[in-house]
């Protein structure tokens, strides 16, 4: 289902519009409309996919070895104690 929208346009590009009626001026709109977001979305990807490796590199950061802590000790120390 379409909904209808509307927007202003200074006169001196209205009249120019005017002139060219043979061009489909919502269609234009709704091109436009459509190309923007399409980069937007494209754009806001890009950006999760930086921050996606950012915080994988940082897990990888935080996963170094901790000398003298073994986690298979520290989980068996946590299930004994239960």
């Amino acid at each position: 289902m379409s909904e209808v929208i509307s927007f202003r346009v200074r006169r001196e590009l209205k009249e120019k519009m005017e002139k060219l009626r043979h061009i489909n001026w919502s269609e234009v709109v709704r091109k436009a409309i459509e190309d923007t977001i399409r980069r937007e979305e494209s754009k806001l990807r890009n950006k999760d996919r930086v921050r996606m490796k950012a915080a994988a590199l940082r897990t990888d950061q935080l996963r170094r070895e901790v000398p003298g802590w073994s986690s298979v000790e520290e989980i068996r120390r946590w299930r004994e104690a239960r």
